[in-house]
């Protein structure tokens, strides 16, 4: 009796080692049977009770932050999610529902991977073939991701035919030290609010506005966090950047609805230099014609749009177009619209990168308008980390800004190219420039049937004389954002105002900006032109161009 006793524990005692015992799996990465050697190795800890998902570096704890780990508990198979997103912030979010959730074409197609027998299932995850290989030898459950956990042990995942994650090795281990990795404070959040802090913890964010208003009033003022100009219809604030390494790129993003403006408006984004004598913020402080004047011959005087020896222009990060109304007017009602409510600009501004990293500067928007509501606008920048280097230059260099942002303050329309000179900058590059490039943006204006905005012209580029570039700037898919512009008008032929083709902008868009090669400059002096047949003025109504160009590239 007595023996059968303590065999009986010695059974209940090995049971309980068995189940205990975790097994790690390691799996490669590959790509079109290429091995992706600068890549972490996905790591697999394995056992009855739960299941561990995490990468090499995760377990030497040599990670950057931030990283996840996923637990599958069993039976019940909860997913846990666990995303640490600094040294001392940890966030959690459970999923009962995702595993069992999973279907799978079970296929008799078999293959040995480790020495082991493996089976093919096939499933579809947003419109990708997923073909998962697991082998039911050695009586687990689990696998690289969450995907194909009740199969049996995942020893390789194929994605497209193309992407592969196939186990390198198999072993037992006794401790996995899990519990020196996931510690301190858990804070536990729904899955939607995980995956949005996780997302945003992968980036800089630089809020700048939030909800603020642009209009045109007497009572518009400045405050401690937000200085305005031109009746209100000019915001500015001064922000930090940080040190921008080589890998990262950045975006500028701004969100826009009406706040009793119904018409479509211009607006750029953009940032004062301040590493000359003067700059644009003087002129903002102390008056437009405070700045540098250009003069063509014309007749006309117009201040501060073109760099000399001792002054930058601002430099535009986006230019963009309010849409007629958009939220204010949403209520203005028609067949089949379901108005959007809120117009969305976003736009890669990498290049200009020199002028940004580590860098303390004023940052603006402004919006041409003459309503006391206005717009409503929020504007953040981010910084992402990547491996995509488009942009290499080292150098930016503000060359002009015609658009008149100071409108509202005395400062003329950009109507120089009515004349032959149109607009003439002199330069002076202190050493060599290579692979130079004009960031060129160029949006015509002039909005009645003659005007420019509606009447194709070449834009022409000469640099030192010589021409470098000539092409038409226009717009022809100005229909695709009918439902952003609730308060356009409406004509007999059945087109709205805000589908008819313009001059390189739509109702609600952004334009985006021609990089136009220059090859190689030499140190010392030399001259940007721009030359535009600008359409002669009908009464009261005028044509105008609203050009900004910011030399870039590699000292």
């Amino acid at each position: 009796m007595y023996k059968r006793i303590v065999l009986s524990i010695v059974i209940i005692f090995s049971v309980c080692l068995l189940s205990a015992q975790t097994y790690e799996i390691q799996y490669t990465s590959s790509y079109n049977g290429k091995v992706i050697s600068d890549q972490p190795t996905t790591i697999a800890w394995i056992s009855e009770k739960d299941n561990f998902i995490l990468n090499s570096t995760i377990k030497e704890q040599k990670s950057s932050f931030p990283f996840e780990i996923t637990k599958v508990e069993k039976p019940s198979n909860t997913v846990l999610s666990y995303a640490f997103l600094k040294p001392d912030e940890i966030i959690s979010s459970s999923d009962s529902e995702s595993v069992g959730k999973q279907n799978f074409e079970l296929t008799n197609e078999t293959k040995k991977i480790l020495g082991y027998t493996c089976k093919k299932a096939v499933t579809k995850v947003n419109s990708n073939t997923i073909e998962v290989w697991y082998t039911n030898d050695l009586k687990l459950q689990g696998g690289p991701s969450v995907l194909g956990q009740n199969l049996g042990l995942v020893l390789e995942v194929e994605r497209n035919k193309n992407s592969l994650i196939t186990a390198s090795s198999i072993k037992k281990v006794k401790n996995t030290g899990i519990e020196n990795i996931i510690k301190g404070s858990v804070q536990s959040v729904d899955p939607l609010s995980y995956k949005d802090l996780l997302w945003k913890s992968r980036f800089t964010t630089l809020k700048v506005f939030d909800n603020e208003i642009i209009n045109f009033s007497d009572a518009s003022k400045s405050d401690n966090q937000v200085k305005r100009y031109a009746n209100g219809t000019i915001i500015l604030k001064k922000i930090k950047f940080p040190a921008i390494t080589e890998g990262e790129n950045i975006f500028v993003e701004l969100k826009q609805q009406s706040n009793g403006d119904a018409y479509d408006r211009t607006g750029t984004v953009f940032f004062i230099p301040q590493d000359k004598e003067k700059s644009f913020f003087d002129g903002l402080e102390k008056g437009a014609k405070t700045l540098p004047v250009f003069e063509n011959g014309n007749g006309k005087q117009y201040y501060g749009i073109a760099a000399t020896e001792n002054y930058a222009p601002a430099m535009e990060m986006m230019r963009f177009f309010t849409a007629f109304g958009i939220q204010k007017f949403n209520h203005i009602q028609l067949k089949d619209k379901n108005w959007q409510t809120i117009s969305p600009f976003r736009q890669d501004i990498t290049e200009l990168k020199p002028s940004l990293s580590n860098k303390e500067l004023w940052i603006g928007t402004f919006i041409g308008n003459y309503d006391k509501g206005g717009h409503k606008v929020s504007l953040e920048i981010t910084i992402h980390k990547s491996d995509q280097a488009i942009h290499k230059n080292n150098v930016s260099i503000p060359l002009f800004n015609t658009l008149n942002i100071m409108e509202m303050a005395g400062q003329d329309y950009s109507t120089m190219f009515n004349q032959d000179k149109g607009l003439l900058v002199d330069f002076t590059l202190d050493k060599d420039l290579k692979n130079a490039q004009l960031r060129y943006t160029t949006t015509g204006h002039g909005g009645w049937e003659n005007g420019d905005e509606f009447v194709p012209k070449t834009n022409s580029i000469f640099v030192d004389g010589k021409s470098v570039f000539s092409f038409v700037p226009w717009r022809t898919d100005c229909g695709s954002y009918r439902l952003y512009n609730p308060a356009s008008g409406n004509f007999q032929d059945g087109l709205s105002s805000s589908d008819l083709s313009r001059s390189n902008w739509c109702p609600g868009t952004v334009t985006n900006p021609n990089f136009i090669p220059l090859g190689d400059l030499k140190a010392g002096k030399h001259t940007v032109q721009i030359k535009i047949p600008q359409g002669p003025t009908e009464g009261t109504s005028f044509s105008s161009w609203n050009v900004s160009g910011i030399l870039l590239g590699t000292q």
